[in-house]
């Protein structure tokens, strides 16, 4: 059957950008009316306090002046002062100028048929002497007049006058500065528009049309993957601050890293590792050593020459490695039994040869001997070593000495009993750590024994004494030198000039370090490597 599509209207996201915009423009708006508004009504108080003054201003100077006086005391006040109020009317530009008696009746008026009739407002403060000023409707509508006293030589109120303006003229005075006030009030609602709308423009430009609900999804989206995957990431801007780092790389890591301003050269890492990721050159699948872990490092710049920055990759090469280490020392097993097989092939060869020759005696203990000598050190090393990981290790790597003409001994004192080795220590740091001791000091032995002739040789102690496991690995090869122990665990050292090397002692330290343990340098007749691994927990007092 067909599918009905739902009727309900779609949501229409609106961008960020738009969103902002429309604010933006609201508040404009209504800064700029504000404004206006504001403005309006300092304007029309000014206006008002204008119009005060000058009505003021008028009325004294009627009240004041000679004529006035003596009209009000002459016998017709109203033929004399009618005439004369309307010419300051209009040459000073108020609405009317009226002249009363004490009672309030009018003398003089710009309308004819009010002249007799009362004043329309307050008159009492005038009689009083004081002159002020008021907003009433009187026969002209509402106005803003001002009511002073005239007197006599006496100082006596003899009679009133009264000047003002109307509110209708007061507006009327208010439209010029008004519609400036809304031109200039639209010129800036316009610039500010356009304003705002170009930086919207730009800001749309920059999130990409997305609304505020999308950009929060986003980055929930960023925060989400960025802390699930496995690899390890930080972002470095051009000086070397951490701008980012998800969890993966704080654990690689072994630092505690602040997602923002923290220099990366101070966070305590090894000097190679700070090198490579602040160096300008980018770094492809380097691989360096932290405290506890092995990682491949890779860096790539952001935009042209870093300008924006450095994003850093870590992974985790710490399991590999050991697996590697594994692979290589069960490829000596494999070449040491070979080695053994073409060696036990030779001296069959020789046995059958004696036999043949009739020589039965001497085949015979040509035989016995071979077997007894490798069954003697067979035999020590299971009897010492119970450990079957480490008894396999030393039987290999006695192998694989063999074949090299090194000799091979394992010291008398050695002593690992079987359940001896906790399971917190595990057994591929055990390879790790032994089976890098012996290949270098093999390599050693080799290596002096080139030197200066003598007979090469490795001396092996494994025994575990006072709480703690000890190996440790003796050679007479040409030793390390004093100047040289503190730099003999860092990555990439090496008495021997070819690539790849460097790493072996590095890996032994990190795994003695892993586990609690420490690493010893020594010399006898060559060097001598001793590590010690605890082989119970630290209890901490609480």
């Amino acid at each position: 059957m067909p599918v009905r599509l739902s009727s309900a209207p779609r949501r229409v996201l609106r961008s960020l950008a738009g969103q902002l915009f429309a604010v933006q423009v609201v508040i404009v708006a209504v800064v700029v009316a504000g404004g206006a508004l504001l403005a309006y009504l300092a304007t029309a108080d000014q206006a008002r306090e204008t119009a005060r003054q000058q009505a003021t201003a008028v009325a004294r100077s009627v009240a004041d002046a000679p004529s006035v006086r003596q009209a009000v005391l002459g016998p017709d006040p109203t033929a004399v002062l009618e005439p004369y109020a309307e010419q300051v009317r209009t040459d000073t530009g108020v609405d009317f100028v009226t002249v009363m008696d004490t009672h309030g009746i009018r003398w003089a008026h710009r309308d004819p048929a009010q002249i007799g009739k009362p004043f329309l407002g307050t008159i009492g403060p005038a009689l009083r002497g004081q002159t002020f000023t008021e907003t009433y409707t009187g026969t002209l509508g509402p106005s803003v007049r001002a009511v002073t006293p005239v007197l006599d030589d006496q100082g006596r109120v003899v009679a009133l006058v009264s000047a003002g303006i109307t509110v209708q003229e007061i507006s009327h005075r208010l439209q010029g500065p008004l519609l400036a006030l809304l031109g200039v009030a639209g010129g800036a609602l316009l610039v500010g528009g356009a304003g705002t709308y170009l930086a919207n423009a730009r800001l749309r430009r920059h999130t990409h049309g997305m609304g505020a609900a999308e950009l929060s999804h986003l980055y929930e989206y960023h925060q989400a993957t960025l802390h699930s995957v496995r690899e390890g990431l930080i972002l470095l801007d051009p000086a070397g601050r951490v701008v980012l780092c998800n969890d993966a790389a704080r654990d690689l890591l072994g630092c505690q890293i602040a997602d923002a301003g923290a220099e990366f050269g101070s966070l305590g890492l090894p000097h190679s590792l700070v090198a490579a990721v602040l160096g300008p050159e980018p770094v492809h699948d380097e691989v360096h050593l932290t405290a506890d872990r092995v990682v491949v490092v890779n860096t790539s710049a952001i935009g042209d020459q870093a300008a924006l920055g450095t994003v850093v990759t870590l992974r985790d090469h710490t399991e590999l490695q050991a697996l590697v280490g594994e692979l290589d020392t069960v490829r000596g097993f494999g070449e040491a039994l070979g080695a053994q097989a073409h060696e036990a092939a030779n001296r069959l060869h020789a046995v059958v040869s004696l036999v043949e020759l009739g020589r039965h005696r001497e085949a015979v203990e040509f035989a016995t001997t071979e077997l007894a000598l490798a069954q003697r050190l067979t035999d020590q090393v299971v009897t010492a070593v119970s450990e079957p990981v480490l008894s396999a290790i030393l039987l290999g790597k006695a192998a694989q000495a063999a074949e090299s003409g090194v000799e091979f001994r394992l010291t008398p004192d050695s002593r690992i009993d079987d359940g001896v080795l906790p399971p917190r220590l595990p057994a591929r740091d055990l390879v790790t750590i032994l089976g890098n001791l012996i290949d270098n000091a093999l390599d050693a032995a080799i290596e002096g024994a080139a030197a200066d002739g003598a007979a090469p040789e490795v001396v092996v102690t494994a025994r575990a004494e006072d709480g703690e496991l000890l190996l440790r690995v003796a050679d007479t090869g040409p030793g390390i030198a004093p100047d040289a122990v503190g730099e003999v665990f860092r990555r990439g050292w090496s008495t021997k000039q070819r690539t790849g090397r460097g790493l072996g002692l590095a890996l032994v330290a990190q795994a003695a370090r892993r586990n609690g343990g420490t690493v010893e340098v020594g010399r006898e007749r060559g060097a001598v490597l001793t590590v010690r691994l605890p082989l119970r927990q630290a209890v901490v007092a609480g």
